[in-house]
């Protein structure tokens, strides 16, 4: 079988405690060309998922030791991963289907499923994790912007700003890597009656604090004499 997959190289971890369908499932994604590895219930799938760089997980959510709903919440709020997860479940629920997104799950698949469904899933999520996103999502490293809600999120956590701070950071976010000028900035943001200098810098200010203070690694960027840029 062939597939209209794009990505290059995708490493899939499957957790599935049945052995017979787990079989299947890998099989079925190493023919199509995914790199695979499996674990058979939720402690060791913690233990992979945490060691090893996965670009999507795939978690049953009936698994003895720990529950795919309890390893989708604690890989996202305690390890802050932000790989795309789909959880496979044998109750067509929608109550379940809402647990397993609250949980941080990024889609849902109901047992039985086609092979093939389950492979234009993960391409689908694939794609977006890989900078293929939907209009209405930015992503810069593990800084994400939805940009109709208005949330943003670093490694998981929420980050709040002020309307003008999110304007800015939209405008950089858009535009990276690439320098934005400050002339650039407030001809986008006030147009020809931009405030007084130290509105900017002020506004710049309260972005780093939120953005980069609470992280290892910072984003925002100041160039000397060219502008700003949002990149790693």
């Amino acid at each position: 079988m062939t597939t209209s997959l794009t990505v290059k190289n995708a490493r899939v971890l499957l957790v599935e405690d049945h052995r017979a369908l787990a079989e299947t499932v890998l099989d079925f994604l190493q023919t199509v060309g995914f790199e695979t590895d499996f674990a058979a219930d939720g402690l060791s799938g913690l233990h992979l998922a945490s060691r090893e760089r996965y670009d999507a997980i795939i978690l049953d959510v009936m698994l003895p030791g720990l529950s795919g709903f309890e390893l989708c919440a604690r890989l996202r709020q305690e390890k802050a991963l932000t790989t795309p997860i789909i959880m496979l479940t044998a109750r067509d629920q929608l109550q379940d289907k809402l647990e397993g997104f609250q949980h941080g799950a990024d889609d849902y698949l109901v047992k039985p499923f086609d092979l093939p469904e389950l492979v234009a899933r993960l391409v689908a999520l694939l794609r977006r994790s890989r900078g293929e996103l939907a209009a209405d999502i930015l992503q810069v490293d593990d800084l994400v912007f939805h940009t109709g809600t208005l949330d943003v999120q670093r490694a998981g956590q929420p980050i709040h700003l002020s309307p003008t701070c999110l304007r800015i950071l939209k405008i950089l976010m858009r535009e990276s890597p690439n320098v934005v000028t400050r002339e650039a900035l407030e001809q986008e943001l006030w147009g020809d009656l931009p405030p007084d200098s130290d509105a900017l810098r002020s506004h710049l200010y309260k972005i780093r604090r939120a953005v980069d203070k609470p992280f290892r690694r910072p984003l925002l960027h100041t160039l000397a004499g060219q502008g700003f840029k949002l990149a790693p």
